[in-house]
C-alpha cells in the first residue's frame, strides 16, 4: 500500500504552509518541521515531559514536531510548541511555570526560529 501522508486537513495545510514558507524565505527551520509532521503517524514524534526536562535549560523556547506526553516530571519553566498535547503534559508544562504555543503561533512569533530548539 502506497503511503499517502497524513489526511488530516488542518495538518495539511500546516505542513504545505510551512513548505512553501520555508522554501521561498529560505528557512531551513520550516522545511525540517514540515518534514517531520509529514511522517506517517506511527513514525512520528511523541515526546514526554521527563525527556523536555532532561534536554532543555530554563525558560528555553523548545518545538515538537508530534505530540508532547506527559510522562514524567517538569521542574524548569520552558516554552513548549508542538501540534498536539496530552492533557497531562499540558497541566504538568504550565504547573511548571511554562507556556504551551501551536507550531502556527511559534512562526508568527518567530519566523525564523532563532534561539528554538527542535527536539525530535
Amino acid at each position: 500500500m502506497k503511503p499517502t501522508g497524513p489526511t488530516n486537513p488542518l495538518l495539511r495545510k500546516l505542513i504545505e504552509d510551512l513548505r512553501t514558507r520555508g522554501y521561498k524565505e529560505k528557512i531551513p527551520f520550516l522545511i525540517k518541521i514540515a518534514d517531520e509532521l509529514s511522517r506517517q503517524r506511527r513514525r512520528r514524534v511523541e515526546v514526554n515531559v521527563g525527556k523536555i526536562n532532561r534536554l532543555c535549560k530554563e525558560n528555553e523556547t523548545i518545538i515538537v514536531p508530534g505530540k508532547v506526553l506527559g510522562y514524567g516530571i517538569l521542574t524548569k519553566p520552558v516554552t513548549v510548541a508542538a501540534w498536539k498535547f496530552s492533557k497531562q503534559a499540558m497541566e504538568k508544562i504550565k504547573s511548571a511555570g511554562g507556556k504551551t504555543l501551536t507550531i502556527e503561533e511559534l512562526v508568527a512569533k518567530n519566523p525564523k526560529g532563532s534561539g528554538v530548539r527542535i527536539i525530535c
